[in-house]
């Protein structure tokens, strides 16, 4: 089975269209207008094995605010979609990042109940044209809209830019793991015989 989704969004603030394979090889095309969150994307990309192709046209005339939280909601979108029914898979993930002097913890439950813990400060206002306290909405907008316990936590770091880039690629490895699949897992891992 394929676990793949496609999903077109558009409103007055953007357009996104988005490919997401959930069992790729870390292939990305990225074009959000806003270099380094392109960059944070590519990296989430490779490093979950996930195949994403992802395109905004955004008003970043105004800011980066529509155009981060709104790839956010797309991408919560394409993983819902592309579990399914989630049977056989792992639900759960976790992974510890280090990223020179970061060192990014991230947990995963794709059990359906959206929640998000986010306990990362960042010290500057923006990174490469990425504003920081964007990268908080775009995680609560992928949380929310896939139906996943997402906690992201800052272990240590002082450069922004390690810290950025550990957290997002901490996601990418918590994520690759709660939707691989499990052999031994017969339907849904729940023992309420439901997700």
């Amino acid at each position: 089975m394929e676990r793949i989704a496609k999903i077109n969004r558009k409103t007055k603030e953007t357009d996104i269209n988005l490919k997401l394979n959930l069992d790729g090889s870390g292939k990305s095309e990225i074009h959000t207008g806003i270099g380094f969150f392109d960059h944070m994307l590519e990296g989430f990309a490779k490093h979950g094995f996930f195949d994403l192709d992802c395109t905004v046209d955004g008003d970043l005339y105004v800011d980066g605010h529509h155009t981060v939280e709104d790839t956010g909601i797309v991408l919560g979108d394409a993983i819902k979609q592309a579990v399914d029914d989630k049977k056989g898979m792992k639900r759960f993930g976790f992974f510890i990042l280090p990223m020179d002097d970061a060192l990014a913890l991230c947990a995963i439950d794709i059990c359906g109940r959206p929640y998000l813990n986010f306990e990362c400060d960042f010290t500057v206002q923006n990174v490469g044209g990425l504003d920081t306290e964007l990268i908080r909405e775009f995680f609560y907008a992928v949380s929310y809209r896939a139906g996943m316990n997402l906690h992201i936590k800052l272990l240590s770091g002082s450069n922004n830019h390690h810290i950025a880039e550990a957290v997002f690629k901490a996601f990418a490895k918590a994520l690759d793991q709660a939707v691989s699949m499990d052999e031994r897992i017969d339907g849904v891992l729940s023992t309420k015989g439901s997700l």
